[in-house]
């Protein structure tokens, strides 16, 4: 679901890929439901792409959003997020992703994760972990099947061609 969320950059809240045009993205906003171009040269990123600095490897954003859902039960963050200090912020992230690079995850980021995630809770986008789709498991023995009858070629015996010898 996340990957048909955008961030444009220059553009205030998250939209949602509608269509796709030959130089630009037919987007609508979640907050007003306006539908408006996104053209190429501005800076488009979706929401399934981003990940979360972590100590050991990046965190996708899903789940992240995922544990804050948990942490809030669902409901929207009550941090007030404009009043709220650097410690604040960092603190509240450390509840919710204990292992968060401190370094590199900065306050607006945080404040950035934390509108993100109240915007998709009021607009009742709450499916941010994708579930495994049942069509893999077919595509799985789809592959092995034919891959049986790559090997069933294979074992055949190649007949040789008969050469003509050439005359002396």
């Amino acid at each position: 679901m996340l990957k048909t969320i955008l961030s444009i950059s220059g553009k205030p809240g998250l939209f949602k890929l509608i269509s796709q045009a030959k130089n630009m993205l037919i987007v609508e906003s979640l907050q007003t439901g306006k539908r408006q171009p996104a053209y190429a040269h501005e800076k488009i990123i979706s929401l399934g792409d981003i990940a979360i600095f972590t100590d050991e490897e990046d965190v996708p954003l899903s789940e992240v959003l995922n544990a804050i859902k948990e942490k809030e039960n669902g409901a929207k963050v009550t941090l007030d997020i404009k009043k709220a200090d650097n410690e604040t912020l960092r603190a509240y992230l450390a509840e919710v992703l204990p292992n968060f690079d401190r370094e590199r995850v900065y306050p607006t980021d945080i404040k950035k994760l934390i509108s993100w995630y109240n915007l998709l809770v009021e607009t009742g986008n709450t499916d941010f972990v994708e579930e495994e789709k049942p069509q893999k498991d077919a595509d799985v023995e789809n592959t092995a099947a034919t891959d049986d009858s790559v090997n069933e070629k294979e074992e055949k015996p190649k007949t040789k061609k008969a050469t003509k010898k050439k005359a002396e």
